[in-house]
């Protein structure tokens, strides 16, 4: 095996025990990326410099005996979490040059914990997509099949850790942002509860619904990047001070008398592909096989959590991207008359399509005699959904359902249909409505040999569950041992 295939967990066993050094770990992720990167486009940013002295410093705290789980570890970072030692771009020409004057709090407690930060990964601009087709500055392809898309908003950071260009990410998901592309591209990726990891020095796409989270080879390391950036933030003001619990603990496998709710309305989804529908139903009966036992749900709002989304979810996004005008930091245009013609044309040449139609959406939304009609109504109908999440779970411990409705679809393919694009994510839209975790696991192929992904949901700060199921059923499987062909 070669090193850039390890998990995060064997990395941290063999870099205790002085098998290996971290610069040696480091230069063999930044060489794969040098291999592979062309056929992937996953980076936007990368410091070989910056990552192989990040090496050299975990090396020393190694030698004095200091070995945190990640430690020497090499991670990737999605382009829209502030750090100082890189641009932050969002994917967007607008702060093509933007380099943030300090780090996120996720940035600063995996430094703390000593990781490797390799470089930032491409994205949506502003999050704002499914597929990483509306970045601003490339579009990321599929490891399993590099004419199809890798999902999105994360695209970058899932098709990195797919195609071994690091250990694990960072992503964020505002409406399956996480969840999707790992399961287009075949990897763990964990949505917390919001509140659970702070948001701070996250660019803010829809400030109700963002929530960072880790994309890992597997459900291990996933849980590994969660203890490390869960936690109280006293500077972001929706972070929850709750204890966090150590969420390896509860990976034993041991999945008697856990029960897991089957979504009635999820199955008479419009365009539910039937590979997808198999492998979540196997998945579902190997639970049943570990010894859960599966019971049936409703969650009868659920036919109106893409309406919402796409009411409440654009009226944020029109307000956080206000301050993108030319004045206070990142692209001006410069051929302009007069000030109102400099805000147009920097908005207007910055800004790609897809977020010019969102800012327009929300800025209809939000204006004088619609706001009661549909930004009001839409959060009315979020209470509705968050209130069927809670009655689901009075009967059940986890629900599983689908990630999405079909495997990773060809590039280029709904760019046209904005519509049919924005239904990628009808299975994983409601849990940021409602604030609940989510977890995408490995579970299947398609018959065009595409990885399909079962989500689990839990309830609020119940992510110990979501690990416990995802990793009962990882040990009965091979999903995810499988690898991309690139």
């Amino acid at each position: 095996m070669e090193l850039y295939e390890l998990t995060i967990n064997d990395a941290h066993q063999l870099l205790k025990n002085k098998k290996i050094s971290s610069r040696e770990l480091t230069r063999a992720i930044l060489d794969r990326i040098d291999t592979v990167e062309t056929k992937i486009d996953a980076y936007i940013n990368l410091s070989q410099d910056y990552a192989m002295q990040q090496a050299v410093r975990a090396d020393e705290a190694i030698g004095k005996g200091k070995c945190l789980p990640l430690t020497g570890i090499p991670l990737g970072i999605k382009d829209l979490i502030c750090t100082q030692a890189f641009p932050t771009t969002c994917g967007s020409r607008i702060l093509e040059n933007f380099v943030p004057p300090y780090d996120a709090t996720v940035i600063r407690k995996l430094k703390d914990a000593g990781a490797v930060i390799v470089g930032k990964l491409n994205m949506d601009e502003f999050a704002m997509g499914s597929s990483t087709e509306n970045s601003g500055i490339k579009t990321t392809r599929n490891p399993w099949d590099a004419t199809r898309i890798p999902g999105g908003s994360s695209g970058g950071s899932a098709a990195a850790v797919a195609a071994d260009m690091c250990l694990a990410a960072l992503g964020s998901d505002t409406g399956g942002s996480i969840r999707q592309p790992a399961s287009h591209c075949g990897v763990v990726g964990m949505k917390p509860t919001y509140g659970r990891v702070s948001r701070f020095g996250l660019v803010a796409f829809a400030s109700s619904l963002d929530q960072i989270g880790p994309l890992a080879k597997n459900v291990t390391d996933c849980a590994c990047l969660m203890n490390a950036i869960s936690g109280y933030d006293n500077s972001d003001s929706t972070s929850v001070p709750r204890d966090v619990p150590d969420f390896t603990a509860a990976l034993d496998g041991d999945l008697r008398g856990i029960t897991v709710g089957i979504p009635e309305e999820y199955s008479a989804t419009e365009g539910l592909d039937p590979d997808v529908m198999s492998a979540v139903n196997h998945a579902v009966g190997v639970l049943e096989e570990l010894g859960a036992k599966r019971v049936k749900i409703s969650l009868p709002h659920t036919q109106y959590a893409v309406a919402v989304y796409y009411v409440i979810a654009p009226s944020e996004a029109s307000s956080n991207l206000a301050r993108y005008d030319g004045v206070k930091y990142g692209f001006r245009h410069k051929d302009n008359t007069d000030l109102m013609d400099m805000y147009r044309s920097t908005r207007s040449q910055g800004f790609g399509l897809e977020v010019q139609r969102r800012i327009i959406i929300g800025t209809y939304c939000l204006s004088a005699g619609y706001y009661d009609a549909y930004y009001g109504k839409a959060s009315q109908v979020r209470t509705l959904i968050t209130e069927d999440f809670k009655k689901a779970f009075e009967t059940c411990d986890v629900i599983a359902c689908p990630v999405a409705p079909t495997p990773a679809f060809k590039i280029g393919e709904k760019t046209d249909d904005p519509l049919t694009m924005y239904l990628s994510d009808i299975f994983t839209l409601s849990a940021n409505l409602a604030g609940i975790p989510g977890l995408s696991v490995p579970c299947g192929f398609s018959s065009d040999g595409l990885p399909i992904g079962l989500q689990i949901l839990g309830n609020h700060f119940n992510e110990e569950m979501l690990f416990k199921v995802a990793h009962g059923f990882e040990g009965a499987t091979e999903y995810h041992k499988k690898k991309p062909p690139i």
